[in-house]
């Protein structure tokens, strides 16, 4: 009987064999690139609300500055509000293309692992199943084929798929002691690009920064490391995971979970509007935005996630790109789950990742889709 990691290992093996068009679809899709982003225990109730009024105070939410927080955030309505912290995800992903998670208006979007944090998260989304065994953060090699790994197994994307993440756990996610793939974590030093000005002042930030036992960098350092790599390597698949909207969670500070989603909405439009205004990208690039896990609710646990806090199962995820058409934000749809987007993401490229991981989830047939998708009736969860 084959182990986890031999199984792993055979999948991983097969699937360099599979032609690069195995997948039905392939000469269908336009998507030839895929940006992939995650921001750490990001709960939907801001995504879809913006700023929580109850959490809104020196007590319960740790604000510091209130009278600042109130002008920068709030709004008369949560229409307004979410505009206001993520203005680039209303402005763009939810007019252009689509946004999961909205549990108010019966859109569901939802972990499986029943452990609801981070490890097992990142890697169901990018191994499509929920592995008991992954049960822990520690730093242990993930057993199971991501896809990440899969697409760089193909000849077509060898040496084209990269990521950049702000928590040093991520080697160990995505193992890259079986695949080798470059992933820059935590407090590393970018390397694999020509030497610059700006990489020596990088670098130099990146070494100097950490405290004693920090396990994350800033997510500035994250971000910058991120782009001057696309602008140098042009990679076909490139994945960011920022981290500080759940450090400033469990630190308690409402405000600063405020501040660093607002950050983060404008790293994600800055990479995009970086894509478009090359060639390599314009027009031929998916974007993929979403979290690892949710969180509890005020008072006390929208601190706190895990499986002690069963609401902490709720995520959110975004899709914009050439094959996703523009139904916005969903409401009353099926429910959709993070097992299904490592096949969404290899089906964007014309790519069928179930056939080397056939318990993966199945891809969400609406956003891979250029046909119009029908709006399923469903009772709204509120």
């Amino acid at each position: 009987m084959f182990g986890a990691c031999a199984r792993a290992s055979l999948l991983f093996a097969a699937s360099t064999l599979a032609p690069a068009s195995a997948y039905a679809d392939a000469e269908k899709t336009k998507t030839a690139n895929l940006l992939i982003v995650t921001t750490d225990g990001l709960r939907w109730q801001e995504v879809f609300g913006g700023a929580d009024e109850a959490l809104m105070n020196r007590g319960r939410g740790g604000v510091q500055n209130l009278q600042q927080l109130q002008k920068d955030f709030w709004r008369e309505t949560p229409e307004e509000r979410r505009l206001a912290l993520m203005p680039f995800t209303y402005g763009v992903i939810a007019k252009d293309g689509q946004l999961f998670g909205n549990r108010w208006k019966g859109s569901n979007a939802r972990i499986t692992n029943g452990l609801n944090f981070s490890y097992p998260g990142y890697s169901e989304i990018f191994c499509g199943v929920a592995d008991p065994q992954v049960n822990s953060n520690e730093q242990k090699a993930n057993p199971n084929l991501n896809v990440l790994e899969w697409l760089d197994s193909k000849a077509e994307f060898k040496g084209r798929v990269a990521a950049f993440t702000s928590w040093n756990v991520f080697p160990y996610v995505l193992n890259t002691s079986r695949n080798h793939l470059p992933v820059n974590s935590g407090h590393q030093p970018l390397t694999g690009i020509p030497e610059t000005e700006r990489t020596r002042l990088l670098n130099q930030l990146i070494t100097e920064e950490p405290l004693l036992g920090e396990d994350a960098r800033n997510d500035a350092l994250t971000f910058r490391a991120a782009m001057e790599y696309l602008q140098a390597k042009k990679p076909r698949v490139l994945y960011v995971a920022f981290d500080q909207t759940d450090e400033q969670g469990h630190a308690g500070r409402y405000d600063r979970v405020l501040g660093c989603t607002r950050k983060v909405d404008g790293f994600v439009q800055q990479l995009w509007e970086t894509m478009q205004a090359m060639p390599e990208y314009r027009g031929k690039t998916t974007l993929v935005f979403t979290t690892d896990h949710g969180r509890g609710d005020p008072p006390v646990e929208w601190k706190n996630h895990g499986r002690t806090t069963p609401t902490a199962d709720a995520v959110w995820v975004g899709f914009l790109g050439p094959d996703t058409p523009a139904l916005g934000e969903r409401k009353n749809v099926a429910e959709v789950q993070h097992t299904q987007i490592a096949a969404t993401l290899a089906a964007l490229l014309g790519e069928d990742f179930r056939s080397a991981a056939p318990t993966a989830g199945k891809p969400i047939a609406d956003v891979t889709s250029q046909r119009p998708a029908q709006q399923a009736t469903r009772a709204s969860s509120r």
